[in-house]
């Protein structure tokens, strides 16, 4: 880091009595105080280089012996003060990264001009903090660091203006032409100090070759207003690629944002006894948590992949918990979307923000994702309102830009094929995760699960786990509800293990029992290629099913691991005379299960079905025997 030197003459402050003074064969004649602070000391060093004590020593009115000056709100308080005064009796003092805001604030505040000396201690300020602060990586990071304390000073005397477009200018320049001082944050173990008297003063030694990304770690250390000014500045100048500031970004948000839990809610850690004091801190901190955030979602590139999906899932946790502005949420949403297919089931389980929703994880945030994934590639209004975040502070020029390059990003990344089965994939596995929610709604999880267009479930073993599950989980579903659940299902997509599972499922309606059975023993005989070709009425009652008769289905496949009570058993089908049982059973259950739908003919639907299935003899596949019999000529059966 640099430092610069001014002033030769030993330090004679001292301390007596709660009184700082100088050693000095002068009487002193002048009373300043700073914020309780008293210093004894004379009028003419002090008065020859601060043009407003001058001002203020001719309106005070001047005692017997000594004249008091009030300065209650002098800037960077006694220490700067006191650097100032030693300044003016030409006393050694060091100047550095780390307290040249506040001795520049003070030198403003005494007005140490050019126009009251030449060669004054503004004028030496402004030297080295234009000609080593400035040109240091460290020196100019911590120095926009110290700029917090002295905000509206700093504006003002445009210190942080400067420091903000130096550090831009150096992440915009080849690493190696930086001097790096050693960084900020945590590579070097020492810091490398070196003179800058004067102004002047040579580079400090450059390290070794550092990555693309070198200046991300380093700039997380700054606050979040300073760090989001920073940000734009980098981004305005267009030669940083969008996946170094999402990398960027995320390292901050590392940093800065609370660990997100992976489930439950977020309760509170001082219990129902906590004092008003701790309540309000809390909700301090989650203010400024919630600041931060939506300060991060619109520094987001609007490029897909610039940042991870799962890190945009982890951004939507932090929101939900954090309880972030609908915007941000929707915003996090569509970028979600557009990546959705490199999600996992564990990254959509969101933690509900609290007890409201009844559920351990927020569905309803799943859903508007499921939807914008949909929406992808429609084309969005002509002139699209601008996106109203949270907050609405110091937008430039290329932030405004955010929401129409987005726009078009969206629109020129139409979900591909492939994309859309691994969602399918991912969408069922999620449903067999939330499945076991109690208080889940039967029409979210039938929404969610027709989110997904037919042609991208290849399979439906997975989603008929996830049925499974949710039955097991709501014994209190009457049938009209396990009807209404099951028509999300085709049996014709199911595999072998699938079907044999579902014969003997004694949670699924009777309706659906019977229709996998009849696939079932479809597949069976076509596989077993014992029949050349099938009868007209099983093949047009395989066609109306979508099923080509001269084609045997391909075998199904499932890969997602599910939790051992939720593994199919089928240990208890040793013979297809135990699936006529279960059926035989289930249709006691529910002989009444369709009394009030009426067929064209004044005959019941359930009598029909009922007779059908008592009709089943104890070998199923006698069934099939007895009509492609009925199905040849007398000279075929010869």
């Amino acid at each position: 880091m640099k430092f610069m030197k001014l002033g030769s003459r030993p330090d004679t402050f001292y301390t007596t009595e709660a009184v700082r003074s100088i050693s000095s064969e002068v009487s002193s004649d002048l009373i300043i105080q700073v914020k309780g602070s008293r210093y004894l000391l004379h009028k003419f060093p002090l008065l020859s280089k601060c043009s407003r004590l001058q001002k203020l020593c001719s309106e005070s009115p001047e005692s017997s012996q000594h004249q008091i000056i009030q300065l209650p709100d002098f800037p960077g308080g006694v220490e700067a003060f006191e650097l100032c005064a030693k300044f003016c009796y030409g006393i050694t003092i060091t100047l550095s990264a780390y307290n040249i805001v506040s001795t520049r604030c003070a030198a403003e505040y005494l007005q140490m001009t050019e126009d009251v000396e030449k060669g004054n201690l503004i004028y030496k300020i402004e030297v080295f903090f234009n000609s080593c602060i400035l040109n240091g990586w460290r020196d100019s990071i911590v120095t926009l660091q110290s700029t917090k304390a002295y905000a509206l000073w700093s504006e003002e005397l445009e210190i942080t203006s400067r420091c903000i477009e130096a550090i831009a200018s150096k992440v915009l320049t080849h690493p190696s032409k930086v001097s790096l001082s050693h960084s900020y944050s945590r590579r070097g173990t020492r810091d490398d100090v070196s003179s800058c008297n004067g102004g002047g003063g040579g580079e400090s030694q450059r390290h070794r070759t550092t990555s693309k990304g070198w200046w991300a770690e380093d700039l997380a250390e700054l606050d979040i207003d300073l760090y989001w000014r920073t940000m734009i500045a980098i981004k305005s100048g267009g030669k940083i690629p969008t996946n170094l500031i999402g990398d960027a970004l995320k390292i901050y948000a590392a940093r800065w944002l609370p660990n997100i839990p992976r489930n439950g809610f977020v309760h509170n850690k001082h219990g129902d006894s906590e004092s008003d004091s701790d309540s309000e801190s809390a909700s301090e901190v989650n203010s400024k948590h919630r600041l931060l955030l939506e300060s991060i979602v619109s520094l987001l590139p609007a490029e897909k992949g610039a940042v991870s999906c799962s890190f945009l899932l982890k951004l939507v946790k932090a929101a939900n918990l954090l309880n972030a502005s609908s915007s941000s949420k929707m915003e996090l949403a569509k970028r979600v979307a557009l990546q959705l297919d490199e999600a996992t089931v564990s990254d959509l389980l969101i933690p509900s923000g609290s007890y409201l929703n009844g559920t351990r994880y927020d569905v309803d945030i799943v859903m508007t994702i499921l939807e914008q994934f949909l929406l992808q590639g429609q084309s969005p209004p002509t002139s699209p309102p601008r996106s109203k975040f949270g907050f609405e502070r110091r937008r430039s020029r290329s932030a405004e830009n955010i929401d129409f390059e987005f726009q078009e990003s969206r629109r020129s990344s139409s979900a591909s094929h492939g994309s859309k089965l691994k969602v399918a994939k991912l969408v069922d596995g999620y449903l067999q995760e939330i499945a076991r929610e109690v208080n889940l709604s039967l029409s979210k999880f039938i929404v969610i699960s027709e989110s997904i267009p037919d042609f991208a479930r290849i399979d439906h073993d997975d989603l008929y786990r996830a049925i499974d599950i949710y039955l097991k989980a709501h014994p209190d579903l009457n049938k009209s509800e396990r009807k209404r659940l099951c028509r999300i299902l085709d049996c014709k997509k199911l595999s072998m293990e699938a079907c044999m599972h579902a014969a003997q499922n004694e949670l699924l309606p009777l309706r659906v029992v019977v229709q996998v059975l009849f696939f079932e023993q479809a597949r069976a005989a076509m596989a077993g290629g014992k029949v050349a070709e099938l009868p007209s009425n099983i093949k047009a009652l395989l066609a109306s099913h979508g099923i080509d008769p001269s084609k045997p289905p391909p075998p199904l496949s499932t890969t997602t691991t599910i939790a051992g009570d939720d593994q199919w058993s089928v240990s208890g089908l040793k013979s297809p005379r135990s699936k006529i049982s279960t059926l035989r059973m289930k249709l006691a259950e529910d002989d009444g299960l369709d009394e009030n739908y009426i067929n064209p003919d004044g005959t019941a639907r359930s009598s029909r079905l009922k007779n059908t299935i008592c009709a089943l003899p104890s070998r199923p596949k006698r069934i099939f025997s007895k009509l492609w019999s009925a199905s040849r000529t007398p000279s075929e059966k010869n």
